[in-house]
């Protein structure tokens, strides 16, 4: 990678130039992200995943941005334009607008006012104007009417004032491709207003109501938050705004002449009035429109960008939030009308039993519920009770409470975010092709509260209800960023070996989709692995696959303890080392914190083997396949919230959040509808709301507003 570009990405990141370039060649060599920020650390300077993440994208972006130069320079090469000078500025670029700016005014285009003048003939005329080699435009202008000797071949125009006005067009044209004055322009427009006003079409549709706080809405654009942005945005889309800049044109437009008079100098008289109504023309019809759209589209993607860190951020707790394990679970999934559904599950997940009851109305069949109830946990010797949060979640619960629970067992809610999308989905058909849709939805409540982060990597997280304008942001960078975040919990919890299934092995760094099923397939034909070094017999998993995963998969009860451990195996030599300097044996070292503290780890520094990876194999040493996920603990809503009638300012509740945006966090209370935590009422002006709570926490609220009629509820966090 060219060292323009390694020097932009290490100042974009906050890094040195040579923890770049070592990302740059592991990228290059295969290395996949998860490996990269866990065993290379010598290499990058001790960088975590995220950012290691980030500078993949850059190198991305650049590589992109190379193949684009190419591009850029056979054109211009090929108009006969291509001088050192030019190409020494396209080459030592790093920023797409200026790019885009050096080259357009080779860029093709359509059939222009510009290009028609041209084709009269009048360009000649335009580089007089231009270059200030005319005092009087006028007299000039005759040289190029219709018939005059001086066209060679042109028709020319049809008289002076069409000569001048075919010029103008062609020197509007070329302000409008001016590098500098469009620079100036953007930083120019950057901190100038944004207006949107309601349409027609707002005004006679009552689904434009949820954007009634923008029908005369004006903020400097650099001060607007990305969420109100993006819901500007997403109207006028919908045809309910009308949105732009409030450029002042008067301003601009001196500008604009004053760029053109520093580089070409200051034309006076009749030709003064020439440039300057070409730059009043190039302002209005190519300058303000381009600009304007540039500067707002620049504007959303930065909303973008703080948009998908909030749903990245949210998936990670999402995903990361504490599993409850192997107990012998009952799910339920709550409902009036159709029922509860019940699935029994054994402590792997597995499908033991299902059923339905009807303790609500309208069958309202109490006794029978219990004892079905009663019955199914002596019987499945029930750990555990996960209960989805959607309809009937609260009266379900309360009639949980009133049975007599096996002792230890507690009662779970569980989300149901994106338990309808999964039961209905081809991984939910393949797991389970005998049941319908509304089993597999119970069965994946269960497994949600087992083991969240196995069950979740099986649903697009955009259906795990924790975005906020999901559907309005860059869907590259979203799906890029997502996949990011899953693939960065997977690899930091670490993976069983012998029962993950397809879909979680599939994120595991180096494995990918074919490569799981491959090593779910040798498992079946072979029994269970007891040795990581076994995954060399999978079809096509060769040796830089395994170096790249056999660090993030486990197997516990190996016959090697290292393999149940994050140590990669290519530093086992590292802890025989260790063992051997102690005298005692890797079995005796592994999970024995006491003899690790006893090692002094500069003593096994040597070679590619740095100090921060000897420092990490005796972590991980003392604390051997450590689970970085808290312990689950249970919660219940208060008692005597059951319909939004039921609140009163002042009330102080448990909840737990849903959902975290940029402007606050939205807490369920146990009502149908969610309360918002405003940021305003989290703490100091300008707190980051995801710095604050996490998602699923439980937390004490007190009720500060309630809106009956739009269901609204405002709370405060204490």
């Amino acid at each position: 990678m060219k060292e323009i570009y390694l020097r932009q990405i290490a100042s974009t990141v906050g890094a040195k130039v040579w923890q770049i370039e070592n990302c740059a060649d592991m990228f290059a060599d295969g290395d996949t992200i998860p490996f990269i920020s866990r065993y290379r650390k010598e290499k990058t300077g001790g960088m975590d995943d995220a950012t290691v993440a980030e500078v993949k994208h850059w190198i991305d972006v650049f590589d992109q941005m190379e193949k684009r130069k190419e591009t850029i320079l056979a054109t211009i090469e090929e108009a006969g334009a291509l001088t050192e000078e030019l190409k020494s500025r396209i080459e030592g670029c790093t920023d797409a607008a200026e790019l885009e700016d050096i080259y357009l005014p080779w860029r093709p285009k359509r059939r222009t006012k510009a290009t028609i003048a041209k084709e009269l003939g009048l360009e000649p005329l335009a580089d007089l104007m231009w270059n200030l080699k005319t005092r009087d435009p006028h007299q000039s202008a005759r040289a190029f009417t219709s018939g005059s000797p001086s066209l060679k071949g042109k028709t020319g125009a049809e008289s002076t004032e069409a000569a001048l006005s075919g010029a103008r067009d062609i020197i509007a044209e070329r302000l409008s491709e001016t590098a500098v004055i469009r620079q100036d322009l953007r930083n120019i427009f950057r901190t100038r207003r944004l207006e949107s006003k309601a349409t027609k079409a707002a005004k006679d549709n009552p689904e434009a109501g949820k954007y009634r706080n923008y029908f005369d809405f004006k903020m400097p654009l650099d001060r607007m938050s990305s969420h109100n942005l993006l819901a500007i945005l997403r109207a006028q889309n919908e045809g309910f705004l009308s949105v732009g800049l409030d450029t002042d044109a008067e301003k601009c437009g001196n500008k604009v002449y004053y760029d053109f008079c520093q580089a070409q100098g200051y034309p006076g008289g009749a030709l003064a009035d020439q440039i300057k109504e070409a730059v009043a023309d190039s302002f209005k019809r190519l300058l303000e429109p381009s600009i304007s759209g540039e500067v707002i589209r620049e504007a959303k993607q930065k909303a973008d960008i703080e948009s998908i860190r909030v749903f990245g951020e949210n998936l990670r707790q999402l995903l990361l939030q504490a599993p409850v394990g192997e107990k012998r679970t009952m799910a339920v999934d709550p409902g009036f009308r159709n029922g509860c559904k019940i699935a029994c599950l054994d402590e792997q997940g597995g499908l033991l039993y299902h059923t339905i009851i009807y303790p609500h109305p309208p069958q309202n069949e109490k006794v029978k519920a219990l004892m079905s109830v009663q019955s199914m946990l002596d019987k499945y010797h029930i750990q555990a009770v996960a209960i989805g949060n959607g309809t009937a979640s609260r009266e379900t619960e309360e009639f949980f409470r009133k049975i007599q629970l096996p002792a230890g067992c507690k009662l779970w809610t569980v989300s149901e975010d994106g338990a309808s999308i999964y039961s209905a989905s081809e991984i939910a058909r393949e797991e389970f092709p005998d049941e319908d849709v509304t089993v597999r939805g119970a069965v994946s409540i269960g497994r949600r509260l087992m083991d969240p982060l196995s069950e979740l990597v099986k649903i697009d997280p955009k259906n795990l209800g924790i975005g906020q304008y999901q559907h309005d942001v860059d869907q590259a960078l979203l799906k890029e960023k997502l996949d990011n975040t899953v693939e960065s919990c997977v690899n930091s919890v670490g993976v069983n070996l012998n029962t993950a299934s397809p879909y979680l092995l599939s994120y595991v760094a180096g494995i990918g989709p074919v490569l799981a099923r491959n090593i779910v397939t040798w498992r079946a034909q072979n029994g269970a692995f007891s040795s990581r070094s076994q995954l060399l017999k999978v079809p096509r998993l060769g040796p830089k696959a395994f170096e790249q995963c056999a660090g993030f998969l486990r197997i516990p009860g190996a016959d090697n303890p290292l393999d149940a451990s994050a140590v990669h195996p290519e530093s086992y030599h590292v802890v025989d080392a260790m063992a051997r300097s102690l005298g005692v044996s890797t079995r005796d070292l592994v999970g024995n914190a006491e003899l690790c503290a006893r090692i002094k780890a500069e003593d096994f520094v040597s070679g590619d083997v740095g100090l921060p990876t000897v420092r990490d194999i005796l972590k991980e040493l003392a604390k051997p396949g450590l689970d970085p996920r808290e312990q689950a603990s249970e919660f219940a809503f208060s008692d005597d919230i059951h319909e939004l009638e039921d609140l009163k300012t002042g009330m102080e509740l448990p909840g737990i959040v849903t959902n975290i945006t940029a402007f606050g966090a939205f807490v369920d209370i146990g009502l149908h509808d969610n309360g918002l935590v405003h940021v305003s009422q989290m703490g100091p002006r300008g707190t980051d709301p995801s710095r604050v709570v996490k998602l699923h926490q439980q937390v004490r609220v007190q009720v500060l507003s309630i809106d009956l009629d739009r269901r609204r509820i405002g709370l405060k966090l204490l």
